[in-house]
Formats: structure tokens, sequence, C-alpha cells
């Protein structure tokens, strides 16, 4: 984005012509880099980086991806479903910061808070963490406050309304549960806020990897519940900090289009 201004200024101060400016657009949407397009201009369409999904992917493309993007001045760079050993290659040629439970590395540095609202992250069990982490982590490196309400399953419901306040103040409540993933239909029925409900993979056999929680999450009958897909942290995470910066007047990871 910074880039893309400066090269507005030149052509408007005369230093480069319209036509040599639209020759560095062309060049700017995407890099070749053989097994990958960085995509260079969806920050500025969105606001936010292209983030990188490592699974799949091996050490070395992710570093390269990371090279690319740093060498283009990104202030952060996640990078999600990255393993410890993945993440101890990549570190060696790009330092990251790592955390080992949400599987996020992240290049740079996380978006300081600036939205006055704040996104409430609940874990029905500790088994959930994984996915409520990545969820946690992803809106906080995008600029949000988040507030994280672990192991308040509805097979102890006390646990959950003793926490009541902090929920309802919420402007995001981020649901995450596995079992038959009650958690998101109980917390759409005291709250006002958008819910966003993850599904996990945390279940015995009839569970079907999350299947189960998919499906009772779907038939909510809670109209403030919107459901992301098995295990999608980083959607709930991502969809969570787009809503939180809605009509916010001290900016967010949304202001200017800048992840900052």
């Amino acid at each position: 984005m910074d880039k893309t201004l400066e090269l507005l200024n030149q052509v408007s101060r005369g230093a480069t012509s319209p036509e040599q400016a639209l020759l560095q657009l062309k060049k700017q949407p995407f890099e070749d880099i053989g097994y990958a397009n960085v995509d260079h201009h969806r920050q500025l369409r969105h606001g936010i980086p292209e983030v990188i999904y490592g699974e799949g992917k091996t050490a070395g493309q992710i570093s390269g991806i990371v090279a690319t993007m740093r060498d283009r001045s990104y202030d952060c760079v996640l990078i999600t479903r990255l393993t410890p050993e993945k993440a101890e290659a990549v570190n060696a040629e790009t330092p990251i910061t790592y955390d080992p439970i949400s599987r996020i590395g992240i290049f740079g540095k996380k978006t300081p808070p600036s939205t006055i609202g704040y996104i409430a992250v609940c874990a029905a069990g500790t088994s959930d963490l994984p996915v409520a982490e990545e969820a946690a982590t992803v809106a906080e490196a995008l600029g949000s406050r988040v507030e994280r309400l672990y192991d308040v399953g509805v097979a102890g419901l006390h646990r959950l309304l003793h926490r009541l306040d902090t929920i309802m103040a919420a402007r995001v409540v981020i649901a995450v549960a596995g079992m038959e993933g009650a958690l998101a239909t109980v917390i759409g029925g005291l709250v006002s806020a958008p819910v966003i409900a993850v599904p996990t993979s945390v279940g015995y056999g009839a569970n079907f990897q999350g299947l189960s929680a998919l499906l009772s999450m779907l038939n909510s009958c809670a109209g403030n519940v919107s459901v992301v897909n098995i295990d999608n942290g980083f959607g709930a995470g991502y969809l969570g900090s787009l809503i939180n910066n809605i009509g916010e007047s001290a900016g967010g990871a949304l202001a200017g289009g800048k992840l900052k």
C-alpha cells in the first residue's frame, strides 16, 4: 500500500511519468516465484495482506514466500498450520515468532490493538484450545482486542454464566466447540452480538471428526449465529476482526487499507 501511494505521489510531482507508473502497477498484482504466485494486491483490495497456509507446503516454500513478502516491506505476515519443525526451519531463514498452540508463525509484529470493541473467544473445552487460539491469534494480529474464555462448555453451564458480563459486552463472540457443538446456540441466546460458531473435530466416534458439531451449529435456532468450517479458527478470527473493525473511528487493521 505504501509503495503504491508513493508511486502515485511521484506521478503527481512529475517525478514519474504516468506510463512508467502504469508499467510498475502492472508488475505489482502478483509475483511469480515458481511454486507460488504471491498476491501483492491482496492488501490493496482487502486491507489485509495474503496469509500463508503452511500445511502441505515445505519449509523452503514457506521461507521463499515470506522472503518475497519481506522484500516488499510487509509489516506483518501470518503463517497458519505451521508445525514446530517447519517453524524452526523457516526461522533459520527469516526470523519469525511461533506459537505452538495456535500453530501460527508471524513475521514482523501484530498490529497494536486499536479497536474500541473486543472479540470474546469462547472454547468449550481444553481440547478445543488449538482452534480457539488460532482464532484469537489471528484476530489479535489484525488489530482486535481479544478476551479469552476457555473451558466454558455447556457440561458445566455455571462456568459460562460466571463470565456473562464479558460475553455480553463483546462486539463479536467466537464460539469454539466439538462434541455436540451446543455452546454456540447457548451463547447466541444470551447475547445480541454476532456469534461465529467454529465446530472442532474433538469428540468420540459418532462425532465424525467434527461433522456432528458442524450440523448442530448449522441448525442453530439462534438467529445471530453463523458457522465456519470444521477447525477453521483462522476464518473465524479473520471474519471476527472484520466485524469488530466496522465503524471504528479509532481505526484498526483496515484503516487506510493498511495492516500496520
